[in-house]
């Protein structure tokens, strides 16, 4: 029992919010699963596998943490040319999904090369501010550094998968601001990024094609209209900009604020809002409980992009608040650790990570209860996922590693 014990070591918050977040991601990826069994056939052999997913995290964890976290700087010369030629080599030729290239395969393992770069980012920025770090904050040179990195890696992620480069450059902005890099560059940084945000919706609406469809009340699967609209958009602008036509139809949906008659709205277009806000709405304050859920066979993505509108359908607006608490705890608990550190580096790193998380859970949250446009984040620890799973459990394990590994500030007694 001592030995079990004793590889769960690290921070025992963190490894309780981990495995709270696992029981409610079985326990509602089962559930949602209903499209993926119906298709494979069989009720156990989706969930089996998504079990056996984390548990394969759950292992990469245990191996992590087991890493000091010094070494993790020898990761950065070597992760950096690997994530930026996998990046370039799935634009190349990767494989296609919902018109997007995201993933490639090595010795048949399939994975997207842009969960690999975001935390490659967040290991380089944490160590050139960790390195450039003065009494007076961070080396204003460390600003040019971090720009060079994170705008090059972003420009790649974002050609295929937009949403990933803008969460990735809103968790580098919020530790650029944690690393002290100087006001005047950081006011600048803001202003310079309004103004791209602006251009590149502009460019969006306008070089992005209208893709009107004809509706069709029997299909309701959005994820097929938008593979349609990414190919027409593609055979119609080509190279760059193929991605244009689904981007300028979610800005256009979530801007929109038409009113729609019940009788007259389109599920075909608008089938995952449909179904996500009837979810939502149905649900009460302790939900139908696990597995009751009805919008799972009509909500395409259900057990992913999805998943946090079927557990509020199923859990109420408890579960839907528990989901919040857990993630607002393992960023406050990483403060904490990060706090305690004696050294900048770690302290960095793992703040960049669990910043990581959070904001993807906020996005993935937002755009489930319809607050944000569609982006096709999945909820970390929670939806069903084979490569973002993994790299978020390596995220954990290094939370772990630093809170266990890491040298601590000496504290002075009075």
């Amino acid at each position: 029992m001592a030995k079990v014990y004793n590889l769960f070591k690290g921070d025992k918050v963190i490894w309780m919010v981990f495995f709270f977040l696992c029981m409610i991601s079985i326990v509602e990826v089962y559930s949602a699963s209903s499209e993926l069994t119906y298709k494979s056939g069989s009720f156990t052999a989706p969930i089996l596998k998504h079990v056996g997913m984390l548990i394969g995290g759950l292992a990469i964890i245990i191996v992590t943490l087991n890493i000091p976290c010094r070494f993790f700087k020898i990761l950065t010369p070597i992760l950096l040319p690997f994530s930026f030629f996998t990046l370039l080599y799935v634009i190349a030729v990767g494989e296609a999904t919902n018109g997007a290239q995201r993933w490639m395969s090595i010795l048949g393992v399939q994975f997207q090369p842009s969960e690999i770069a975001k935390g490659t980012v967040i290991l380089a920025v944490a160590q050139i501010l960790s390195f450039m770090q003065t009494d007076n904050g961070a080396d204003k040179r460390a600003f040019t550094w971090i720009l060079c990195v994170a705008g090059l890696f972003a420009v790649l992620i974002g050609l295929e998968n937009l949403s990933t480069a803008a969460l990735l450059l809103v968790v580098v902005y919020l530790m650029m601001i944690i690393g002290r890099i100087p006001a005047y560059l950081i006011g600048r940084l803001t202003a310079v990024c309004v103004i791209g945000v602006l251009m590149i919706v502009g460019l969006v609406m306008w070089l992005g094609e209208d893709n009107d469809t004809t509706s069709d009340p029997k299909n309701v699967a959005t994820e097929q209209v938008e593979t349609q609209t990414a190919k027409a958009s593609s055979s119609s602008s080509g190279g760059l900009f193929h991605r244009f036509g689904t981007w300028k139809n979610r800005i256009k949906n979530f801007t929109s604020d038409k009113e729609v008659d019940p009788s007259t709205f389109d599920w075909d277009k608008d089938g995952q809002k449909g179904h996500a806000n009837i979810a939502i709405a149905t649900s009460g304050i302790i939900g139908k409980g696990p597995g009751n859920s009805v919008e799972r066979d009509w909500l395409p993505q259900a057990f992913s992009d999805f998943i946090y509108a079927i557990i509020i359908e199923e859990m109420g607006i408890i579960g839907a608040a528990a989901v919040v608490f857990l993630f607002i705890v393992l960023l406050f608990r990483v403060g904490h650790i990060a706090n305690n550190c004696e050294r900048n580096f770690p302290a960095f790193l793992i703040l960049g990570l669990a910043l990581m998380l959070t904001t993807q859970a906020m996005f993935n949250m937002c755009v489930a209860v319809g607050i944000a446009p569609v982006t096709g984040q999945p909820l970390p620890l929670i939806s069903k996922g084979g490569t973002s799973t993994l790299i978020n459990c390596a995220y954990i394990g290094v939370i772990l590693s630093v809170s266990r590994s890491a040298r601590k500030k000496e504290v002075t007694e009075n």
